[in-house]
């Protein structure tokens, strides 16, 4: 049982809790005070062998075991990620930012999707094709690809690991997952819970370290099979390369630029409620977040309003005081390119309508801040502001707005307010993006496909699309004799 303070991190390998055997550490900060608060085992070549090794000997067993026991002790890991979810969120808050309510959030929905993949596992079904000759019999059969290597961000330090582990674990492959370093202690207790319901020794590795190294390492290794990774599309292209080296499978789900498009016969209050409430989750820091607003002009200028109205609303503050609804940004960095999207969009002629600069001198507090009149050039219509930044832009015609979400290379998410059904077809057929929601806020429920198209990357992780990278299609065919 975890308490609420927080802790150091380890390695997890073969089943045991362990130091890196070098006995590196790094340290983790806390992003409202900027203070040191624990640190996280830093992975060696030697660490990172033994992982594999144990990961090699768990995929013998583990493929071993059947569905339906799979799914019993993924079910059990599930209720104890619920029974330990305030504890693992106050974690997540005091490594992450995000408001505490976000943070149980995040928990919680992690145990939903445990349940839902151990469940889909056991629907893992081959097929019996009909013959061409009476004596004999053909079948596909369905079998785990093998040790996975999965690579996580510190945005969504549960969330990302869950949907990867989960795939991983309910067809049978043994898992190594490098999660982020500067977000350690709530994906270690995501694994602790799986060790606790009683997941054999090797099919779960947890790793921490340099980042390049690890993936070096693991994708180059020759008993891994399949690697996922979440993150930026320059990090993912060249873990695809290197995957493609090896001849490796590969998941990519990276970075997004999600357009927003309201039509002129759009519910305003609701646009805004919705988008708003996506926009500024997380501070921002999300790769489906809301961030070019496309407003027709017949309502540009009430929708404006309104998105500063909400954007003033928020409070923020640490993610563990009371009342906040807008934590400070992960780490230092995001501030300073929070400065520079701001700085940019100035220059290039748009208006802050509200926020547009840093809040303080301790912590990465930075004021939500939304952006009008933004031309097309400049830098926050062209590349993923990740963080709490909303730019509003005109339109006259629908087919105008959509060429504009389609202009640039992310294909991530969308989102879109019309009560047209006409609207909802040509949004429908001509977004180019892998997921789509219409008058709603984002629900990535596990039950539907989670992926993108173009650079937003390829492969799902939601829906029964997400199992099949995890399998092997096997065609047998038998002649009696």
């Amino acid at each position: 049982m975890i308490t609420a303070a927080y802790q150091n991190t380890r390695l997890y390998i073969n089943g045991e809790w362990c130091d890196a055997q070098s006995g590196a550490t790094l340290d983790v900060v806390n992003p409202a005070t900027g203070e040191k608060i624990g640190t996280v085992a830093r992975s060696g070549i030697s660490d990172l062998e033994r992982a594999v090794a144990a990961a090699q000997a768990g995929f013998a067993a583990w493929r071993k075991v059947p569905a339906f026991e799979r799914a019993n002790l993924m079910r059990k890991a599930a209720a104890l990620v619920r029974e330990r979810a305030d504890a693992i969120a106050r974690l997540m808050t005091l490594e992450q930012g995000k408001p505490l309510a976000e943070a149980r959030t995040e928990v919680n929905s992690a145990a939903d999707i445990i349940e839902w993949f151990a469940d889909e596992g056991r629907r893992v079904y081959g097929r019996l094709v009909p013959p061409r000759n009476v004596n004999a019999q053909q079948l596909v059969v369905k079998e785990p690809v093998g040790p996975v290597a999965a690579f996580t961000p510190w945005n969504f330090p549960i969330n990302q690991v869950v949907r990867k582990l989960s795939a991983a674990l309910t067809t049978g492959c043994s898992f190594i997952v490098k999660a982020p370093e500067e977000t350690p202690a709530s994906p270690a207790e995501l694994i602790r819970a799986f060790a606790d319901a009683g997941l054999p020794d090797g099919v779960l590795g947890l790793v921490f370290g340099d980042p390049p190294e690890i993936s070096q390492v693991l994708t180059a290794h020759p008993a891994i099979r399949k690697i996922t990774f979440t993150g930026s599309t320059a990090v993912g292209k060249q873990l695809a390369a290197l995957a493609g080296q090896h001849m490796k499978r590969a998941t990519m789900e990276l970075g997004g630029h999600a357009p927003v498009i309201v039509a002129d016969d759009a519910d305003v209050e609701l646009a805004v409620k919705a988008s708003s409430a996506a926009k500024f989750r997380n501070a921002g820091q999300v790769c489906i977040s809301p961030t070019r607003f496309l407003v027709h002009n017949s309502i540009r200028d009430e929708f404006a309003a309104a998105l500063v109205t909400h954007a003033e609303s928020l409070s923020v503050g640490d993610g563990l005081a009371e009342g906040t609804t807008l934590g400070p940004l992960a780490n230092a960095r995001r501030v300073t390119a929070m400065t520079s999207v701001v700085d940019n969009a100035r220059r290039m002629g748009a208006t802050v309508a509200t926020g547009g600069g840093r809040i303080g001198t301790t912590g990465n507090f930075f004021a939500p801040t939304v952006l009008t009149n933004v031309p097309l050039d400049a830098d926050v219509f062209n590349n993923e502001p990740f963080g709490p930044i909303a730019a509003i832009r005109g339109f006259d015609s629908l087919e105008e707005a959509i060429a504009e979400a389609n202009r640039l290379p992310y294909g991530l998410a969308g989102y879109a307010f019309t009560r047209s059904i006409r609207n909802v077809h040509l949004l429908t057929n001509q977004l180019e993006v892998g997921m789509l929601w219409i008058n709603q806020p984002a629900t990535p429920w596990p039950e539907m496909p989670f992926g993108g198209v173009k650079d937003s990357g390829y492969g799902s992780e939601g829906g029964p699309e997400a199992l099949e990278p995890y399998l092997v299609t096997k065609s047998v065919a038998v002649m009696a004799v």
